[in-house]
């Protein structure tokens, strides 16, 4: 191989590499290893159905470079419209978790709805926890996460 052709291809390499790490979901978003949120469930049902409702990756939107998933068009129309309306807060990550000044992945069935804003938990023993003084922990969350949304969650 030429010089020329090594050179070439390593400047490919190296474009490919700065492509894809420019598409992967911000540091303050929940996201699995292909940037898909909530694993895949729709946001939006859980306003519209009041249920948690696993998504299609026929219907999807990005929101701060993560990848939701929606059960219809309709859904990720709504959210395309206003995702800050629909996405969980601390990015998906649990709320209770959040007030230990932690980054946790969350269970898309544990999910409950305060103010209009969608929540998130580990699990469901997590949530009874959090359910105890739910105002309280959206409070602490909501002091902390300032803080914490920008380091990497291993770091934490």
């Amino acid at each position: 191989m030429t010089r020329f052709k090594k050179l070439r291809a390593l400047v490919a390499v190296a474009s490919m590499s700065a492509a894809v790490g420019a598409f992967a979901a911000d540091i303050d978003m929940n996201a699995n290893a292909n940037d898909v949120a909530i694993s895949g469930y729709d946001p939006v049902a859980y306003f519209s159905d009041s249920e948690a409702t696993q998504g299609s990756d026929e219907f999807t939107a990005t929101y701060k470079n993560a990848i939701y998933h929606f059960a219809s068009a309709e859904n990720r129309d709504r959210f395309r419209a206003d995702p800050s309306a629909y996405a969980p807060q601390y990015g998906g990550y649990c709320a209770f978790g959040v007030t230990m000044e932690k980054k946790f992945d969350v269970d898309p069935e544990a999910w409950r709805i305060v103010d209009n804003k969608l929540y998130l938990n580990l699990n469901k023993d997590v949530q009874k926890r959090w359910l105890t003084d739910v105002p309280g922990f959206i409070a602490d969350a909501n002091d902390i996460w300032p803080d914490i949304k920008t380091v990497e969650a291993s770091e934490l």
